[in-house]
């Protein structure tokens, strides 16, 4: 449904130019939600702008049900932007209109008459759960209640696609779990594919079918949201899942911790169960088998949609063969393993 192939955008030229997006390639199907992540000035909200193209990229194509936006312009651009919708951090809505009328607003710009806007725009109101609001105006709503009628609007001119710039940010948590969980009626009652960014995890880990990962204006990752909270592939992953999921070992303990073992260190590791390894006892076999005590610093476990994720971090305790083999044998049993560091031991 969006397929974006060797996209990169620059601003500006010479030696103050900046390039924003680098070769990104990325593939969203048709009735999926897909989440880009990424921190403060990493490239996303470019990618995004770029896929209706609010930003026209410098170098590369975009694809939209098999249509190149790329190579229009003029009225065939605005004719094919009737089939993408987005919603946006601010709403961006008209505060001199009402509810009606901002949700009207692109079918009176598609030329649309008032009988028809009727017919459409009470439906997408019911559908938002802002039927009682018709007739009042922006400011007399919540936070929440304007990006229920944003929604509307952008769902106006029946679009195929819709596009959200960070469209939970300037939400509180209970008003955010519920716009997401408006955004997953939509999808599955309409069939509507979903193109988010985001820089809270939360957002992927409830509603994302896949998420890729943009750093520097580069996509450096990309998964099925359990795979990526289960077991990111960069160092960028992995810091967004441990800030995420709060599972730090203990600031004493960092504050100790050496890159390399020595002769009387041990391992520090973060660990990551998920399947069926959750619910094997594999930490008393690992000190059975392998002749290790093991200090439980931080556990946890967190449902990822479908999905179990156990995590943990411990100190393996045992001479330099044992803790050795108690590192192969947990990476033999499909764990993520993660070597933190190293602490000395008691001698």
């Amino acid at each position: 449904m969006i397929r974006l192939t060797n996209l990169s955008k620059t601003f500006g030229t010479g030696p103050r130019a900046v390039q924003a997006l680098k070769n990104v390639n990325l593939h969203v199907p048709r009735g999926q939600i897909h989440g880009v992540i990424g921190l403060s000035g990493a490239g996303k909200s470019t990618l995004i702008r770029c896929v209706n193209l609010l930003e026209r990229p410098t170098t590369g194509t975009v694809e939209v049900d098999g249509q190149e936006l790329t190579g229009l312009a003029g009225p065939a651009l605005n004719q094919a932007r009737h089939r993408i919708g987005m919603i946006f951090q601010h709403f961006n809505l008209l505060t001199s209109r009402t509810v009606f009328d901002n949700v009207a607003l692109p079918l009176e710009l598609m030329g649309v008459k008032g009988a028809e806007i009727k017919e459409r725009v009470t439906p997408l109101l019911e559908l938002v759960g802002l039927a009682d609001k018709a007739k009042q105006y922006p400011a007399q709503l919540s936070g929440g209640q304007k990006q229920r009628v944003a929604i509307a609007r952008a769902l106006a001119s029946r679009p195929q696609v819709l596009l959200c710039d960070e469209a939970t940010s300037a939400l509180d948590p209970q008003t955010t779990a519920s716009i997401l969980e408006l955004l997953q009626d939509i999808n599955q009652k309409l069939g509507l594919t979903i193109l988010l960014i985001t820089h809270e995890m939360e957002v992927v880990k409830t509603i994302c079918h896949r998420v890729g990962l943009i750093s520097g204006g580069e996509l450096v990752e990309e998964a099925v949201v359990g795979d990526f909270f289960t077991s990111p592939r960069t160092a960028l992953g992995r810091h967004f899942l441990n800030d995420f999921l709060e599972l730090e070992p203990p600031r004493e303990l960092i504050d100790r911790l050496e890159p390399q073992a020595g002769e009387h260190t041990h391992p520090v590791v973060r660990l990551a169960f998920s399947g069926d390894a959750v619910s094997t006892p594999l930490i008393s076999r690992l000190a059975r088998e392998c002749g290790v005590d093991v200090s439980i610093l931080q556990a946890k476990v967190e449902s990822i949609q479908e999905r179990t994720l156990g995590l943990m971090i411990a100190e393996l305790m045992g001479g330099a063969d044992d803790t050795r083999r108690a590192l192969d044998y947990l990476q033999a049993h499909d764990l993520t393993v993660e070597v933190l560091g190293h602490v000395q031991r008691d001698v």
